[in-house]
């Protein structure tokens, strides 16, 4: 498994919960570019639509070695779910006010694959707790280190 992106911005702006695996159906040379990197998750959000879960917002910059001349590069993007994952996820989020984000890309077994979670947002107080937790803590390493 070779992780190619990693949403950092998910887990500073929100609580992150359930995580599942799920397909993404591509077009084109869209997979050659996101084998190289070239793929950013930092706005991005899923949507359930007629019993299909769908990625928005998530840029994939065209491939430059490609015959096309035209790509979308923040086209919305189907992803692969199971119905009854679909159900589940569309459940939780009009039970509890929660919102589906994708969190990480990867490629296993030469198939792209998105880690999505359910996700709740933080108020700005609770992001301030975090960073002043890790603040504390490197802190204390450096002491420890030193000593």
């Amino acid at each position: 498994m070779k992780i190619i992106s990693n949403n950092k911005k998910a887990y500073h702006n929100f609580f992150v919960s359930d995580s599942i695996e799920a397909g993404v159906e591509l077009k084109g040379s869209e997979i050659k570019s996101v084998s190289r990197g070239k793929i950013s998750l930092s706005d991005s959000y899923v949507v359930i639509k007629d019993g299909e879960a769908i990625m928005k917002n998530c840029y994939i910059a065209p491939y430059e070695n490609s015959s096309q001349s035209e790509s979308e590069t923040k086209r919305s993007r189907r992803l692969l779910l199971h119905k009854e994952e679909i159900l589940k996820l569309e459940r939780k989020i009009l039970e509890k006010g929660f919102s589906i984000i994708p969190t990480k890309v990867y490629i296993n077994n030469g198939k792209v694959k998105v880690e999505i979670a359910l996700a709740k947002g933080k108020k700005l107080y609770d992001k301030r707790e975090v960073l002043k937790k890790k603040a504390i803590s490197r802190d204390l390493d450096r002491v420890l280190k030193n000593y």
